[in-house]
């Protein structure tokens, strides 16, 4: 069932399963449309060092993007930085990347920026930052290769080599945030914004 009031569905600017599955667990209709846009050249262009604020930005960015070829609909875009204190992660590239990201984030507390923006005719509406803190249990070098064996490709789909929703839960001792930080989409303040908006039904 969904709740969605608008006159089209909402459209969301990622191809991420996982914000995918939180707006359809939601009962929000929605269009998944990917943004064609080049992460690191807009981050790059802007030189921005905060997490928070590159995250920011390319939220933004992708909304944009997608919004100025879809007039009139309310576009959703989202990123998310791991950073751990002043380094930032990217997807690891393989399993030799995924590994030593592993070493670095073991026995270490580190920081999710999850950042989502909503933006219709050429406007951003909404926009928010929210962050989880995240710290990985210590690590042996076996308990990381045994990690990656039953983790498989997925370990590069995701920044850090872990998705909480699956294998990656196994891998930290304290988690401090909600779920959906952490899953990649700020669902509670884009739900308030959305209700604002006279656009869902709860």
């Amino acid at each position: 069932m969904t709740v969605w009031r608008g006159n089209h569905p909402l459209i969301l600017a990622s191809q991420s399963r996982a914000r995918q599955m939180l707006l359809g667990d939601a009962g929000i209709s929605f269009e998944a449309v990917p943004a064609d846009i080049d992460e690191r050249a807009v981050q790059k262009n802007a030189g921005l060092t905060s997490p928070g604020e590159i995250a920011g930005l390319l939220a933004r960015e992708k909304a944009l993007f997608v919004a100025s070829k879809n007039p009139g609909r309310h576009v959703i875009g989202a990123d998310q930085t791991l950073a751990l204190g002043e380094r930032l992660f990217s997807k690891p590239s393989g399993r030799a990347q995924a590994a030593e990201q592993l070493r670095l984030l073991a026995g270490n507390s580190h920081a999710l920026h999850s950042a989502v923006a909503v933006a219709r005719d050429g406007k951003i509406v909404f926009a928010d930052v929210s962050i989880a803190k995240m710290t990985m249990r210590h690590l042996s070098d076996s308990e990381i290769s045994a990690y990656l064996d039953a983790a498989g490709e997925a370990v590069t789909t995701s920044v850090g080599a872990y998705q909480l929703e699956g294998l990656g839960v196994h891998l930290f001792e304290r988690i401090e945030g909600d779920h959906f930080t952490i899953l990649g989409l700020p669902l509670l303040p884009l739900l308030e914004f959305l209700r604002r908006e006279r656009l869902l039904g709860i």
